[in-house]
């Protein structure tokens, strides 16, 4: 079972979305991003996940920036 590091989490109205630095089990950590969606009392959660490894992680971070400043 993979081990849970450091966690963030950011709420932006029916959505929260939670950063997780998690390890593999030979100890190699990676980013876990869940993005989760409420759609109403009684109904479950929508879940949705994007899994970012070590040797990826500063392209994913560069771009991200880059498209983040283009928002304005």
């Amino acid at each position: 079972m993979p081990k849970k590091k450091s966690s963030k989490m950011v709420k932006a109205g029916a959505i929260t979305y939670f950063f997780d630095i998690k390890e593999t089990k030979t100890k190699k950590p990676y980013l876990l991003i869940t993005e989760s969606r409420f759609k109403g009392e009684g109904k479950e959660r929508e879940r949705k996940t994007i899994v970012v490894f070590s040797e990826s992680a500063k392209e994913f971070s560069k771009a991200l920036s880059e498209m983040v400043a283009k928002l304005g």
